[in-house]
């Protein structure tokens, strides 16, 4: 097995949420670590994947939204420092994946599939390998311990319960 890093320049973990209904607040996280170990990575099925994820270093361009999320209200940063990703089974689907694993935010762990599409490999300037994924998913944060929210006066809520997620990596060899 070969392992990789995540080169986090040319990386992002998104996510996006409605906001009162009518609009969508999109955010990422701004630090994180991977390990990746895999035969090949052109047949993803030989992969295990590894996240974890700075829960504090949630960013949606507000830093006034970022601190009510590091809250109590939602991540409870302090007491619950990462959001964590292990894969269980990746299988083929088509032209894509379908990565299952553990998602654990706030001490919930709950199973999770993500599709995940080769986005190719290359070389990078310096003679090395590279490859990249796109993986996209959706959780129920409500199932997950997030469940802060507010009622609007015009009926519905403030916050959606459904977070897209959306990955976007590219992969070095470990060095």
């Amino acid at each position: 097995m070969t392992k990789w890093t995540v080169d986090q320049v040319h990386s992002a973990i998104g996510f996006e949420v409605k906001h009162m209904m009518v609009s969508k607040v999109r955010g990422q996280f701004d630090s994180y670590t991977a390990e990746v170990e895999a035969e090949d990575l052109t047949d993803l099925t030989t992969a295990s994947i590894e996240f974890k994820i700075d829960t504090a270093s949630i960013n949606t361009g507000n830093l006034d939204r970022d601190n009510h999320l590091k809250s109590a209200d939602f991540f409870d940063a302090e007491n619950n420092p990462t959001i964590d990703f292990k894969s269980t089974s990746i299988s083929k689907n088509g032209d894509d994946y379908k990565v299952n694993g553990d998602l654990t935010i706030k001490d919930v762990t709950k199973t999770v599939t993500f599709t995940v599409g080769f986005g190719g490999k290359g070389i990078n300037p310096w003679g090395v390998e590279v490859y990249g994924f796109e993986a996209e998913g959706k959780i129920n944060r409500e199932e997950f311990g997030l469940t802060w929210n507010a009622a609007l006066e015009t009926g519905g809520v403030l916050v959606g319960k459904d977070i897209k997620i959306k990955v976007e990596l590219q992969l070095n060899p470990a060095v």
